[in-house]
C-alpha cells in the first residue's frame, strides 16, 4: 500500500487528528487499530506463531523424523482400511439374511397362493353342487321355476356366473417409459413413467355402465357390486387383483347402440385426452362373442334400504 493511500484513508500518525494540525493542511483522521489490522495484517497472528515455533524447532534441531510421519500415516491408512473391511463384512453379512428373509417370504407367498387356489376350485365345486341341487328340487313346478327366474336375474346382477353374448372389447395400453429417460413430460405420478390410473378406468367402467352393458370385466376381472378398481403404488387393483398394461376392459350388451353412446362418452372422451397428450394406446371393437368369468360372491350380512 503506496504512503498517498495511507494518507487518503486517514494517515498511520498517531498524532494526526483534530486537535492537531498546522494551517492550511488537511484534518487527517486517524484509522482505528482495527481497521488498521484489517489493511495491513492479512493473515491470523496464530499462522505467523505456528511459523515462528515450527522455524524455531528446525533451528533447535527437534526436526520430527521423517520415518515418524511415515508411520502414522501409515497407522491412519491401515485404520481406514480396517473400517472398510469391516463395513463390507456388516454388508455381506446382511445381504445374506436378506436373501434368506425373501426366499421365506416368497415361499410363503408361494404357500398362500396355492392354498387359495385350492380352496377357490372347492369352493367354486360346492358351489356347482347347490345349484345343482337346488335346479332339481324347484324345476318340477310353476312357481319353482318362476324363482329360479328370479334366481338367475340376481345372479347375474351379482357378477355370480359366467356370462357370454356380443359387446365390446375397449382395450388400453399404457405408454410406458419414453426413449427420453430425462423427459418427465409424460408423467402424470411423481417419479413414475405411469400415464393410465384408477380414475380413468373407473370412469370407463362407469361410461360403459351408463350406456347399456349388463356385465363388465377389468383385466379379467368380473366387476360386481363388492368391487372396486383402485390404485396401489404404482398398480391398479381390482377387486384387490392387480391388472397390468394393456388393460382390456369387455362389456356385454347392445354392441351398435352401447358403442354410439360410449363413444360420447366421458370415459372415450378421457382416454383420446389421454392419447393425444400422453401417447396412450386407445382401441375400441365390437363383437358378436364375448366371455366374462364369474366374479366373487361375498355374503352381505348387514344391509340398510336407502330412498325408496
Amino acid at each position: 500500500m503506496t504512503q498517498s493511500f495511507r494518507k487518503t484513508l486517514g494517515g498511520f500518525d498517531p498524532n494526526a487528528g483534530r486537535s492537531a494540525h498546522a494551517a492550511d493542511k488537511p484534518t487527517l483522521i486517524p484509522v482505528p487499530s482495527l481497521l488498521r489490522s484489517l489493511l495491513t495484517e492479512h493473515l491470523d497472528p496464530g499462522y505467523a506463531a505456528a511459523a515462528e515455533a515450527r522455524a524455531a524447532g528446525e533451528a533447535a534441531g527437534k526436526r520430527r523424523p521423517r520415518w515418524q510421519n511415515w508411520a502414522w500415516q501409515l497407522c491412519g491408512a491401515l485404520l481406514i482400511a480396517a473400517v472398510f473391511a469391516t463395513a463390507m463384512a456388516q454388508a455381506r453379512n446382511t445381504a445374506t439374511g436378506v436373501r434368506e428373509t425373501q426366499h421365506a417370504l416368497a415361499g410363503s407367498v408361494r404357500s398362500a397362493e396355492a392354498a387359495t387356489t385350492d380352496l377357490t376350485a372347492r369352493r367354486d365345486a360346492l358351489a356347482e353342487q347347490v345349484d345343482t341341487e337346488r335346479r332339481r328340487r324347484l324345476e318340477g313346478g310353476a312357481l319353482g321355476q318362476q324363482l329360479l327366474g328370479r334366481l338367475d336375474q340376481a345372479d347375474v346382477a351379482a357378477a355370480a356366473v359366467p356370462v357370454i353374448g356380443p359387446g365390446l372389447t375397449t382395450t388400453v395400453t399404457d405408454p410406458g417409459v419414453s426413449q427420453n429417460l430425462s423427459d418427465v413430460s409424460k408423467e402424470r405420478v411423481t417419479g413414475s413413467q405411469q400415464v393410465i390410473l384408477d380414475r380413468d378406468l373407473q370412469l370407463v367402467v362407469n361410461s360403459l355402465w351408463a350406456g347399456g352393458a349388463e356385465a363388465v370385466s377389468v383385466g379379467g376381472v368380473r366387476v360386481g357390486p363388492n368391487v372396486t378398481v383402485r390404485q396401489a403404488g404404482g398398480g391398479i387393483l381390482v377387486d384387490n387383483q392387480p391388472i397390468a398394461s394393456p388393460y382390456v376392459i369387455l362389456a356385454i350388451g347392445p354392441p351398435n347402440a352401447m358403442k354410439d353412446i360410449f363413444e360420447r362418452s366421458p370415459g372415450l372422451q378421457r382416454l383420446r385426452l389421454l392419447e393425444i397428450s400422453y401417447g396412450v394406446g386407445v382401441q375400441v371393437s365390437a363383437s358378436d362373442t364375448v366371455t366374462l368369468p364369474a366374479g366373487s360372491v361375498r355374503e352381505v350380512n348387514f344391509a340398510k334400504q336407502i330412498g325408496q
